[in-house]
C-alpha cells in the first residue's frame, strides 16, 4: 500500500495531502509521524489534486515529513452482545477497564437510511416514568423526540432518569438503552458512570462518552457509533432500543469548527449549510422496519444557545424530529424538577401510542383538559400581577389554583420516582376532581360518569 509524504497544509484538525491515488470519501487514513507514532484519520473531501483528511487524535506534532497511508475501508464498529454493560469512549474503545470486545461482526458507522416504504408506523407506548412526558407528550416506540434545554438546566439528570426507568409496558421484551454523551466534562462523565453503576441501569445499557478535551473530530463519529450499536441490537437481536444523545449542541459546534478549518462558506450563525442534512442522517436512523421485531427510538438532547428556540440547532432539529420536550428556566428557578414546560412541548405521534389497550381510554381527554386548564391558569398570573387575585371571578381563581397545583404535584417529582401511566392519569383526575364538573369541557359525559368524583 502506497505511502505519501505530500502534506501541503495543516489547518486545525485537518491535513491536506496532494498528488494521491483516487480515494473514497470516508475512507480510513493512517498517518505515521517522524517519531513512529501512528494517528488515525478519515477522508473528509477529495478532488483530482488534493485530499482533505480529518485527524482524530489532533494534528499537533504532524509535519510535512509525516507519511500518509489510505486504507480501502471506512470507519467500522466492532459489535457483539458483550457490549451490554460496557462503557466506551467516543471512538468505540473500551474505557471501563474491561477487555476488548471480540466482534461478532464489524459494521460501517455511516449506516443507511431506512426506505420509507419499509418503515412501520410507530404505535407502541414507551413509559419513561416521568408524568409530563408519559401523560402530555407521550413517547412512542420508533419515534425521535428531542429535549430542548438551556445551559444550567438539569437535562442530564432527566436523561439518566429516562435511561433508568424507560420500558415497554405490559410486554416482557428485550429493552436496551444506548447512551451517548458528547463534549462533556470529566466530572459529568464520572457522574454518568457512577449513576449507571449504582442504579444497575448499566446491565442493559451501552454507554459512549466523548469528553470535552477529546478531539472535535471524534465528536462527529460518537452519535454514529451509538446508532450503529443500537441498530445491531434492534435488527440482529430483536431488541427495542432507546438511544439518548446528549448534547447535540456540542456535536454541531464541532461541525462548525471543521467547516471553518475547511474554509467553507458559512450558513446561519457560522454553521455549515449542510447541517440540516447532517442532523437528518443521524435522526432519521430512528424507526421501525416492517417484518422486524426490533426498533430504534431516539431522545436527542440539546442546549439552546441563549435559550433561543429559533437558534439554528433547535430550529433544524424541530423540522426533522416528531415534536420536542422543552425545559423551562422559570420552573427550574422555582425548584421544580423536572422543569418540563408542557405548553410549548409537543409529541406529534402521541395519538398513535395512547388509548384503550395501550394506556387508558381517558388518556387523551385528561391530557387535553389539564393542558387547557394550565394554559388559562398561567395566563391569569399576568392579570393577577396587575389587578390582584381578589378581582378574579370564582372560575378564574380555580384555574389559577389549578396551575399552581399542576406545577407542584404533577410536574414536580423526585429524581428516583418512577410513576406508571396509571398513577399519572389518576393524579390528573385527583386535580380535575377539584374543578366543577361543568368546567371539564374537554372530557366526554361517558368518561365523566366513569372517572369524575368531584362536585357538580
Amino acid at each position: 500500500m502506497k505511502e505519501y509524504k505530500t502534506i501541503s497544509k495543516i489547518a486545525g484538525p485537518l491535513v491536506f495531502v496532494e498528488k494521491t491515488e483516487p480515494v473514497g470519501y470516508g475512507n480510513l487514513v493512517k498517518i505515521t509521524l517522524s517519531n513512529g507514532e501512528v494517528r488515525n484519520g478519515q477522508v473528509l473531501d477529495t478532488s483530482d489534486t488534493i485530499v482533505v483528511v480529518q485527524v482524530f487524535e489532533g494534528t499537533s506534532a504532524i509535519d510535512r515529513n509525516a507519511k500518509v497511508r489510505f486504507l480501502p475501508e471506512a470507519i467500522k464498529l466492532s459489535v457483539a452482545k458483550d457490549m451490554l454493560g460496557r462503557i466506551f469512549d467516543g471512538a468505540g474503545r473500551p474505557i471501563d477497564g474491561g477487555s476488548e470486545i471480540i466482534p461478532e461482526k464489524r459494521i460501517d458507522i455511516i449506516g443507511s437510511a431506512i426506505n420509507p416504504y419499509a418503515r412501520a408506523q410507530p404505535s407502541d407506548f414507551i413509559q419513561t416514568g416521568v408524568s409530563t412526558i408519559d401523560s402530555m407528550n407521550t413517547l412512542v416506540r420508533g419515534q425521535k423526540l428531542p429535549i430542548f434545554s438551556g445551559s444550567g438546566l438539569p437535562h442530564n439528570e432527566i436523561a439518566l432518569q429516562i435511561a433508568r426507568q424507560a420500558k415497554v409496558v405490559g410486554q416482557k421484551e428485550n429493552f436496551v438503552v444506548v447512551f451517548a454523551a458528547m463534549g462533556i466534562t470529566n466530572e459529568e462523565a464520572q457522574h454518568f458512570i457512577r449513576d449507571f453503576e449504582e442504579t444497575g441501569a448499566l446491565a442493559r445499557s451501552v454507554v459512549f462518552l466523548n469528553l470535552a478535551d477529546d478531539p472535535a473530530v471524534e465528536r462527529l463519529i460518537t452519535p454514529r457509533m451509538a446508532l450503529t450499536a443500537a441498530e445491531y441490537f434492534a435488527y440482529e437481536h430483536n431488541a427495542h432500543v432507546l438511544v439518548i444523545l446528549t448534547d447535540m449542541t456540542n456535536y454541531c459546534e464541532s461541525l462548525r469548527e471543521i467547516g471553518a478549518a475547511r474554509e467553507e462558506v458559512p450558513g446561519r450563525r457560522g454553521y455549515p449549510g449542510y447541517m440540516y442534512t447532517d442532523l437528518a442522517m443521524i435522526y432519521e436512523r430512528a424507526g421501525m422496519i416492517k417484518g422486524r421485531k426490533g426498533s430504534v427510538t431516539q431522545i436527542p438532547i440539546l442546549t439552546m444557545v441563549g435559550d433561543d428556540i429559533t437558534h439554528p440547532i433547535p430550529d433544524l432539529t424541530g423540522y426533522i424530529t416528531e415534536g420536542q420536550i422543552v425545559l423551562s428556566r422559570e420552573l427550574h428557578r422555582k425548584g421544580i424538577y423536572p422543569p418540563i414546560d408542557v405548553l410549548p412541548s409537543l409529541s406529534r405521534l402521541m395519538n398513535l401510542g395512547i388509548g384503550p389497550k395501550k394506556t387508558r381510554e381517558d388518556h387523551k381527554q385528561v391530557s387535553d383538559q389539564m393542558y387547557a386548564n394550565y394554559a388559562e391558569g398561567r395566563d391569569l398570573r399576568g392579570l393577577v400581577a396587575i389587578v390582584g387575585e381578589d378581582a378574579l371571578s370564582d372560575r378564574d381563581k380555580k384555574l389559577l389554583h389549578f396551575a399552581a397545583e399542576f406545577e407542584d404535584r404533577f410536574v414536580r417529582q423526585a429524581k428516583s420516582e418512577d410513576r406508571s401511566i396509571q398513577e399519572s392519569l389518576d393524579l390528573g383526575w385527583d386535580m380535575l376532581n377539584k374543578m366543577p364538573k361543568r368546567m371539564l369541557t374537554r372530557i366526554s359525559p361517558e368518561l365523566k360518569e366513569k372517572f369524575f368524583k368531584g362536585k357538580e
